[in-house]
Formats: structure tokens, sequence, C-alpha cells
């Protein structure tokens, strides 16, 4: 069996088990880092936790870049858009906008 990989891009649209992948790029914890929509439910990896933020004190990783992607970008979905980070505590857009201390104030 060999592994293949699909390059993805800002608003394709991927099809799987009935339902469509929205991708949402979200550069700056990661070069290339996306983000992924499945009806209502976004998976963010390290993009944003609850009550915090991917780093970016790391090789290839933008602190503005990352502020503007989830400012410009994640925060635009409804508020009540289920948030799944790569670990920790599940979340929800809205209480993110009100509680998360390290994006609020930046880049507006």
């Amino acid at each position: 069996m060999t592994s293949q990989s699909l390059p993805v891009h800002e608003g394709m649209i991927i099809p799987f088990a009935g339902h469509k992948i929205s991708v949402i790029e979200t550069p700056g914890h990661s070069e290339g880092g996306v983000c992924f929509l499945v009806d209502g439910n976004l998976f963010v990896g390290d993009t944003l936790f609850r009550h915090s933020i991917g780093r970016y004190d790391l090789h290839g990783s933008d602190g503005e870049a990352l502020f503007h992607s989830i400012r410009k970008k994640l925060y635009k979905l409804p508020d009540d858009t289920k948030v799944y980070p790569g670990h920790e505590m599940d979340t929800d857009i809205g209480h993110e906008k009100k509680y998360n201390m390290f994006v609020k104030g930046k880049i507006q």
C-alpha cells in the first residue's frame, strides 16, 4: 500500500463519507498550517486552544500570521462552531472570542 498526499489550499472542498470538508489556510503556528471545517466542527490542530493559541516561537512559525489567521479567518465563523484542537479541551468560537486573552486586542 502506498501513501499519497493531497495538496490542499484555501477554499478547497474535500468530499468525504457524505460530508464536505472545507480547507481554511491558517499559517502561523507552522508554515502551511490549515484547519478543516466539517458540518460546523472545526479541527484546528495547534492553531487555537481553549483560552490559548499555538506556539509561534518555533522555526517556521510567525506570531503575526497566527493572530491574523485566528482573528480574520477563524473568528469570522459562527460563534457556535465547535473547535477541536490537536490536544487539550474542545471549545467553540464564541467562547474563544470572549475569553481567549492571547487573541483579545491583537490585530483588529
